[in-house]
């Protein structure tokens, strides 16, 4: 990959923002990475439990060296543009965070969302201003490197369980905004009247919805409320976990038929085909 390749995925990257509303699936490794991209998605996403899974570790259980090769692996693996799961950053210190931004921009990545989680149980959320500053950090961390990746700004107040999570987001994503997010992420939201009020609340930024369970709405529907972008986070990696573990306990049963439903070695092995050299 080159310098050249990196600006092209952040341009198209860039564009898709600008109108309608696309998918952004989450692969965890390179074969699902390589695998959407023969589905005609046109970017990708890491999700940051399922690389967590895939090297027998729970969610938020990676260090930042470990997802700074993550992403390398995701953005080599297909020519797509990728968005990481940036988490927090991976750093409290606001010098840390940067440095760990721009290395994350030097993977190649043409997005990075950073997160208002504070991972400490009695206060899950970053104080406001805290997270303000933070979003701040990050974007003039993006902006140094001279590099067009888009910034998303994620206020997790529906993952935590706040008591007023759609007023609190609304709030904390208009000053994500203003601090230079790009697009605004509220992961955990469901309910289609809140989804309506924070693409409203800060319109024109693009909004990227979380749809990681069997929703009732289409991507027709999504359109119709003004998302952007839909992500899926660790869904299709718990797909696949999931089939993996119902097979595994058949077998562990003395039973094959949780095999019923594999990929066949053939369609496997014409899959990956095209990327030997």
């Amino acid at each position: 990959m080159n310098v050249k390749d990196f600006s092209r995925r952040r341009a198209a990257f860039r564009k898709l923002h600008e109108s309608g509303c696309f998918m952004l699936p989450n692969p965890w490794d390179a074969g699902s990475a390589s695998a959407l991209a023969t589905l005609g998605f046109k970017a990708l996403a890491t999700t940051s439990s399922g690389a967590a899974w895939s090297q027998a570790r729970p969610d938020h259980g990676l260090d930042v060296e470990a997802v700074l090769e993550h992403c390398r692996r995701i953005v080599a693996a297909t020519d797509l543009p990728v968005n990481a799961d940036f988490e927090s950053g991976y750093a409290r210190d606001i010098d840390a965070l940067k440095n760990n931004v721009r290395r994350c921009v030097e993977t190649g990545v043409a997005g990075l969302s950073i997160e208002d989680s504070s991972g400490d149980d009695s206060q899950p959320l970053f104080e406001l201003d805290e997270a303000i500053a933070r979003l701040r950090a990050a974007r003039a961390a993006i902006d140094a490197t001279g590099e067009d990746v888009v910034l998303v700004g994620r206020a997790e107040c529906y993952l935590v369980g706040h008591a007023d999570a759609l007023n609190e987001s609304i709030k904390r994503l208009r000053a994500y905004a203003q601090a230079g997010a790009d697009c605004l992420y509220a992961p955990g939201v469901r309910d289609p009247e809140h989804i309506r009020a924070i693409v409203a609340a800060v319109a024109p930024k693009p909004v990227n919805v979380l749809v990681g369970y069997p929703a009732p709405l289409s991507l027709n529907d999504f359109v119709q409320i003004g998302v952007r972008r839909i992500s899926v986070g660790g869904a299709l990696a718990g797909a696949a976990w999931g089939s993996f573990l119902r097979a595994a306990r058949s077998l562990a049963q003395g039973r094959f038929d949780g095999f019923a439903d594999n990929a066949s070695h053939a369609e496997l092995g014409a899959l990956f085909a095209r990327n030997v050299d």
